[in-house]
């Protein structure tokens, strides 16, 4: 069984979307959420669909291991940034593989700072036909490593932030699932 964890720092959409895809598969469970923030909707998700959530500090994640030895001592195979803002620290992605969501065509619109309604308002302050999703593997960099799927919408010319939000948000719900249980197919057993 490969198992998942989750790390997001809102509402956590995306996260629930991950865990009802993978609720009844066969050889892939989400293990736990993880969130940074303790208000974090994404906790009352996790909870309504019974799986384990914990609450971990900015300096937990930077300047200790006890996430790291956590994670190891769960077996997690991968882990997924599902609107997760902070910036996982190098050891992170040197000891696991690590998968994200960007609401944008990257590497435009990419970058510290750069999520949400920031990047829908920047693509369609910019005169941008189409915008889209991203979902990339992780690195050590913001918004960057090897992008795994790319999936697009056409933008209205009367388009708002809010609308072309949920354009991407279907998206997201669409592909991301998939593109983990994908990359999951081809990632070894940790052990």
């Amino acid at each position: 069984m490969k198992k998942i964890a989750i790390l997001a720092s809102g509402s956590g959409s995306n996260a629930e979307n991950i865990i009802l895809f993978f609720q009844h598969h066969p050889f892939i469970r989400i293990d736990s959420v993880w969130t940074n923030k303790s208000d974090a909707f994404v906790l009352e998700r996790a909870e309504r669909l019974n799986v384990e959530a914990h609450v971990f500090t900015k300096n937990e994640l930077a300047q200790t291991d006890q996430l790291l030895v956590e994670f190891k001592k769960r077996k997690i195979d991968l882990i997924v940034l599902a609107g997760f803002l902070l910036l996982l620290p190098p050891k992170f992605v040197r000891e696991f593989q690590v998968v994200n969501i960007h609401p944008a065509l990257l590497p435009a619109y990419g970058g510290k700072g750069m999520y949400g309604a920031r990047v829908h308002q920047a693509v369609i302050d910019n005169k941008e036909k189409e915008s889209g999703i991203t979902i990339h593997l992780v690195d050590e960099q913001y918004d960057h490593g090897k992008i795994l799927v790319q999936a697009k919408c056409s933008i209205d010319p009367d388009e708002t932030p809010e609308t072309l939000a949920e354009k991407i948000h279907q998206l997201e719900m669409e592909h991301f699932p998939k593109a983990i249980e994908k990359l999951l197919k081809k990632v070894p057993k940790v052990n």
